[in-house]
């Protein structure tokens, strides 16, 4: 049986700039799970997404720690791009057999788990509402800046990249776009309820409802015949064992 599963829709953008990617490394059966948020709605942004997502999966899952992981990706574009190329908000976690899971971030996308019914979030968003309680779209750090953790961290209080990690058991794990998690937030959606089946009708069903309540809020305060706003929806589900 497929213990992972990974669900996309474009919403009412025209490109779909999410990515995500997933990994093996042969040798230490070290797995990485990585979503991307791209910024911007263009086929640049979209066609650097995939390449990115697939970049910071093989480099995480090989180095064996998210944050590791991320870390050598995000100083490899910024000694590239000079800050100058596409972004993205990125998540990412890693799986090796016999340790913690690792968990890394910059940006927005999320990382939750599962366990005995219950869900938990295991990231800080990074963004402008989380600094001075501001709009939640303008985000604070992503893959593709070149501020250090030092620069970011006197602008907006966190480092460039923050990390967790979270003892090995048998979980769910959920990585999630912000255009996934925040209609089902703004809706007051238990996130359990949404995250049942296999990975593959857990993660449609998740991205699924969340365009539908993108749609629905915006019906309730968009004045007749204004165009419809839902982001680009994309969730990673993947069983984990201890």
């Amino acid at each position: 049986m497929r213990t992972h599963a990974t669900a996309q829709l474009t919403g009412t953008r025209d490109h779909q700039c999410d990515a995500t990617a997933v990994f093996t490394d042969s040798r230490s059966g070290a797995r990485a799970y990585v979503l991307l948020d791209g910024v911007g709605d263009n086929e640049r942004v979209h066609q650097w997404a995939r390449q990115a997502a697939r970049r910071l999966a093989r480099t995480a899952a090989r180095r064996g720690d998210a944050r590791e992981g991320l870390r050598r990706v995000y100083n490899a574009y910024a000694s590239e791009n000079g800050g100058y190329g596409p972004k993205a908000a990125a998540v990412v976690a890693v799986a090796v057999p016999g340790k913690p899971l690792t968990i890394a971030w910059c940006g927005d996308s999320r990382a939750y788990l599962v366990l005995d019914g219950m869900v938990q979030r295991l990231t800080s968003d990074h963004n402008n509402r989380r600094v001075f309680g501001g709009s939640r779209h303008r985000i604070t750090s992503c893959l593709g800046a070149k501020e250090t953790d030092e620069q970011v961290r006197y602008h907006w209080g966190h480092d460039a990249i923050e990390s967790m990690t979270h003892p090995a058991g048998n979980v769910r794990l959920l990585l999630a776009s912000d255009g996934a998690y925040e209609p089902q937030e703004d809706a007051g959606r238990k996130l359990a309820h949404l995250l049942t089946g296999t990975p593959r009708e857990a993660a449609r069903r998740f991205a699924a409802t969340a365009v539908d309540e993108a749609l629905a809020a915006e019906r309730r305060t968009q004045k007749p015949g204004s165009p419809l706003h839902a982001d680009n929806a994309t969730v990673l589900v993947a069983d984990l064992t201890g």
